[in-house]
């Protein structure tokens, strides 16, 4: 190659380097200096070309830079004469993928490939272009053609890799696997085998056909050496026995492994399920899925016989004890773990002791209750016990917490370890009131008397007792939904932002805090605060679940977006990096890590928060621009009129969702985005169990699901709609001569019924129930759980019946055009009506009352601007004498009614906001701080005094340390009740502001009519 011989794409390396310098320095304009000069003594160079593209682009001239590239490409096709090498091509797949346009990369390394058909560099930049395009055949294809040239193992094994991808990602028949074996067995025959990576390969290779003796007779002979690791290389010895029925044998490979590694807890869960042969986790060899990790898998009643499985329990509790003695430590936990496990499969077998089990736990517990994992290590266990040994356990564990402390930090650690027992055993749950009172009361004081224990702590080091002051705030909050007194809600809030001034990086405080903010109605608050969570890369996928869906039904719409964009472009960045990240892997000979990487960008892109992310920012942008019929239809066309959408929810059919959310971090009371128990009476505290937990997530995933089809559906109907409603004044025809196509409408009806069925009811039975709600034969709590949804198809649906009057045809009752009118402005008017102060009334409707100005009524308000624009005369259009003019005269009418009654509607929504926002803020923090006051012996003043008086000047502890000492004297709960009124302020401000737009514009089109 050229750039072997001392010349950079033909050009000497020394008038190349500075260019590349001041690109890798971000000095852009001196490397296009550099790039001009460079093209005036090499015009005709396709890498001097290719450096300007790369230059342009990093400017952000990408117009421009893909013009020069392009010009490069033609210079490459063109001129037989010059030397093509990798370096020129790398250059332009770099500014060609960075601009979306990596076919044309392709193209140009095929080119170039048919041109040089045995230059290995080429070979493999082509080979890099379908990785970049996941085109796994096609990887195979010309993996294979070098594995041909050069005979090297690794061009093997990335055409084995391609076709494993074909299997486990494309539409690939399982005999490619066949092929892929035989390929490795020819392979060996002539040239052995010298990689690690390369004998994992062929493993995986059998195991995906179920070969698991050959991969064992493979992995025992002379190639097993190749994993230098004696530990990995048995794990995986167990896992093939195993998974080929062998029990006895893989029973005694996994306790060579615990041998050697004798806290791997996974590692004894197979031993165990081998002795007993019910590890189903390694016999099938699937995932689990489950909410819940490996440990705490359910155990299925053996097969064995009495004495038989009597007998293998000998034999683990044998190993067990040798493994306890070896033990020369407290940090290895699992030996003393597996004795518990080995109890509990005796009970659950019938031929346990339920008390020894508790025995076992209390064992455990005097070794490592005082750490922050022992709750999660025993809950299992727990559930294995009838309620009455639970209690007793619970009281032996408080009795080991009253002995004499000889370690202030363990016994702060066992009292902890105590509450949270409590909560899985349910004792919590059945506690009275004043019993919940007391115990947060005793939880608060406790994170009090300690925080000494913290004074020495770095900044960013987790405190001593955390965990208490979130049990607390979540024994609040059951408080507050048992007994609607908002001073558990404020307490609960208080107590957080105590933790939070006392140490600011707290991730479960900031949680709660998030929550608690979106139930009160202070939603800029919550952002603030999921803000500081400091949410980057991959957890934008797990993590965002806790504030997106609040903000898409808030009217905080720039937050909203800025939200979506950073979420899809982190996507979008690693949809493109995960083709590097993969290439990269192929060379560094990592092939198992090739796999992970591609099956992890398919589970990404089918993700449905992205799927949903990527509908929502499009319908937001609709709904920023509604007021203005110009500017939606500027929306819709760089929308593809919502073209793009409906393909999407046609992919759903093809493709199985991903939910990645992390819901374990989420608050009790709102287990998934669209469950919040505080919305609902109290009805007792069935919620936390296992079993119901999981029932409501796959519930919540199947909605998600249905959610996505409907809101993709939106674009294209307001498209229609606003088509429908332009064409509905007869005679009209556009001033270019075209006409309105039925075809339009047509296809508008068929969403419509599409629409209606994801929401339940078939056309007619959603038309039929409009009519009967507004003339009251029914009941709106029919529909109220859809809302917003049934609104959005009655808009739509009066848009189609204004143009096919079919709806009016079959039914003497008044037109769809009034009844959007009418229930509109009765929903609107009914929440307003139902809405307390946002200070006093924490989950009030206001999300409901957003989306309701911000969406249906939004969409009727750009149908009403289609139908008066049709009827204003203009230069564009043509009237039409004729009969059709009293139609038009009637449509005139309707027009100017409708006008009217939003224009009402909405000053209705603007009255209510005016009054909340006209209250003075004093007297709002009256409100809030009064819920505070003691009055009696119950209510909530208990555990708010317990921070007040640490926090009071005069009773500061001076041995506190200066950092958390100066954190107690700046908390303010004066200064935190303002924020929340000041937050509440903001939400209202936005949606005044909003409201004030749409009558704006109302009345601008009243007055041109």
């Amino acid at each position: 190659m050229a750039s072997k011989l001392g010349l950079a794409g033909g050009i000497p390396e020394r008038r190349v380097r500075p260019i590349w310098d001041a690109i890798d320095s971000r000095q852009f304009k001196n490397a296009l200096k550099h790039c001009t000069t460079l093209l005036s003594k090499y015009p005709n160079s396709p890498y001097a070309l290719a450096l300007k593209a790369l230059v342009l682009e990093r400017m952000g001239k990408f117009e421009e830079a893909f013009s020069v590239s392009l010009n490069a490409k033609d210079v490459l096709y063109t001129n037989d004469s010059l030397l093509i090498d990798d370096l020129t091509l790398s250059t332009l797949q770099i500014v060609f993928q960075r601009l979306d346009h990596l076919d044309m990369a392709t193209n140009c390394y095929e080119y170039a490939y048919a041109k040089f058909p045995n230059n290995l560099d080429l070979m493999m930049g082509l080979f890099n272009c379908y990785v970049r395009e996941y085109s796994f055949v096609k990887q195979q294809q010309i993996a294979i053609k070098m594995y041909k040239i050069a005979g090297e193992e690794r061009f093997l094994l990335w055409a084995v890799c391609s076709i494993q991808l074909q299997v486990l990602c494309s539409n690939g028949g399982e005999k490619l696997l066949l092929l892929a074996e035989g390929l490795l067995k020819k392979h060996i025959a002539s040239h052995s085998l010298h990689e690690p990576e390369a004998l994992v390969v062929y493993v995986s290779l059998l195991e995906q056909q179920s070969k698991y003796g050959d991969a064992l007779e493979l992995l025992t002979g002379k190639f097993g050496s190749l994993i230098m690791t004696e530990v990995d290389r048995l794990r995986l010895q167990g896992r093939l026995l195993a998974r080929g029925g062998d029990y006895a044998a893989a029973a005694s490979i996994f306790q060579k492994v615990l041998e050697l590694s004798p806290d791997d807890w996974e590692c004894f869960l197979h031993y165990l399920g081998c002795l007993l042969e019910d590890d189903s986790s390694l016999c099938k060899g699937e995932n689990n899925e489950s909410t819940y990790p490996l440990k705490l898998m359910d155990f299925q009643v053996s097969h064995l016989t009495d004495e038989a499985f009597d007998s293998r329990l000998s034999n683990a509790s044998y190993l067990v004890q040798k493994l306890l003695k070896e033990a020369s430590n407290d940090t290895v936990r699992c030996p003393y773990l597996a004795n518990i496990e080995i109890e509990r499969r005796k009970l659950l077998h019938g031929k346990g002791d339920a008390d020894k089990l508790v025995e076992a736990l209390v064992q455990y517990f005097l070794r490592y209750g005082h750490l922050a994992c022992f709750a999660s290590d025993v809950e299992i266990f727990v559930h294995t016990l009838d309620l009455d040994k639970r209690t007793q356990l619970l009281d032996k564990l408080r009795e080991c917490c009253e002995s004499i402390p000889t370690n202030p930090r363990k016994t702060l650690g066992q009292h902890i370890t105590v509450f949270k027992i409590q909560n899985i055993v349910g004792s919590m749950l059945t506690l009275s009131i004043n019993e919940l009172e007391t115990t947060a009361v005793k939880m608060t004081q406790m994170f009090c008397e300690n925080l000494p224990l913290s004074k020495e702590l770095d900044a960013q080091e987790s405190m001593y007792g955390e965990d208490l002051l979130s049990m607390a705030c979540n024994l609040l909050v059951q408080l507050f939904w048992r007994t609607r007194h908002i001073g558990y809600l404020v307490e609960s809030v208080m107590i957080l932002e105590f933790g939070l001034t006392v140490r600011r990086h707290v991730s479960q405080y900031k949680i709660l805090l998030l929550h608690l903010y979106s139930y009160w109605n202070s939603l800029p608050l919550a952002y603030e605060w999921y803000k500081s969570l400091e949410v980057k890369n991959i957890l934008l996928e797990t993590v965002s679940h806790h504030i997106l869906p609040q903000m898409l039904a808030s009217p905080l719409w720039s937050d909203s977006t800025d939200i979506l964009r950073d979420y899809l472009r982190f996507m979008d960045d690693h949809f493109r990096e995960s083709a590097d990240l993969t290439f990269l892997a192929y060379r560094h000979r990592s092939y198992s890590k090739v796999i992970e990487f591609v099956q992890f960008k398919e589970r990404l892109q089918q993700s449905s928060q992205y799927l949903m992310a990527k509908i929502e920012i499009s319908i937001l942008q609709l709904k920023q621009k509604a007021n203005n019929i110009e500017e939606g239809e500027g929306i819709l066309e760089s929308l593809k009129q919502g073209v793009q959408f409906l393909e999407l929810t046609d992919e759903i059919g093809t493709k199985s969702l991903t939910f990645n959310e992390e819901l374990q971090l989420r608050p009790w009371w709102t287990p998934t985005y669209d469950k919040n128990y505080l919305l609902e009476p109290f009805e007792g505290v069935a919620y936390c169990t296992g079993q119901i937990l999981d029932d409501q997530i796959k519930r919540s995933q199947a909605k998600l699901v249905n959610t996505i089809e409907k809101r993709s559906l939106l674009p294209r109907l307001v498209f229609l709609s606003i088509q429908c409603a332009s064409s509905s004044v007869k005679g009209n025809v556009e001033a270019n001569g075209s006409v309105f196509d039925p075809k339009l409408s047509s296809e508008l009806r068929l969403l419509l019924e599409r629409y209606a069925n994801i929401l339940g009811l078939s056309f007619q039975d959603a038309v039929g129930m409009a009519f009967d709600i507004s003339s009251g034969l029914k009941d709106a709590e029919a529909w109220s759980c859809n809302l917003i949804d049934w609104m959005n198809f009655f808009v739509f649906l009066n848009a189609w019946n204004l143009y096919s009057h079919e709806v009016d045809r079959d039914s003497n009752k008044h037109g769809t055009t009034w009844l959007v009118n009418l229930i509109l402005k009765k929903c609107i008017l009914d929440k307003v009506r139902s809405m307390g102060a946002p200070e006093s009334s924490p989950g009030c409707d206001l999300p409901h009352l957003v989306l309701l100005v911000t969406e249906p009524l939004a969409w009727h308000i750009m149908v009403i601007q289609c139908c008066a624009r049709s009827l204003l005369p203009s230069g564009k259009r043509k009237k039409k004498g004729g009969p059709s003019e009293q139609c038009n005269i009637e449509l005139c009418q309707e027009v100017q009614d409708s006008i009217r009654c939003v224009c009402e509607t909405i000053e209705l929504v603007r009255d209510w906001l005016n009054k909340q926002m006209s209250k003075s803020d004093n007297d709002k923090l009256e409100s809030i701080l009064s819920s505070l006051k003691r009055d009696g012996e119950l209510g909530p003043w208990k555990v708010y005094r317990v921070i007040e008086t640490l926090t009071s000047s005069s009773t500061i502890d001076k041995g506190l340390g200066d950092v958390i000492t100066g954190a107690l004297q700046s908390w303010s709960p004066v200064d935190i009740t303002r924020k929340i009124i000041t937050s509440q302020r903001t939400s209202l401000s936005n949606f005044l502001r909003i409201c004030d737009s749409k009558i704006k514009s109302v009345k601008e089109l009243k007055a041109q009519l």
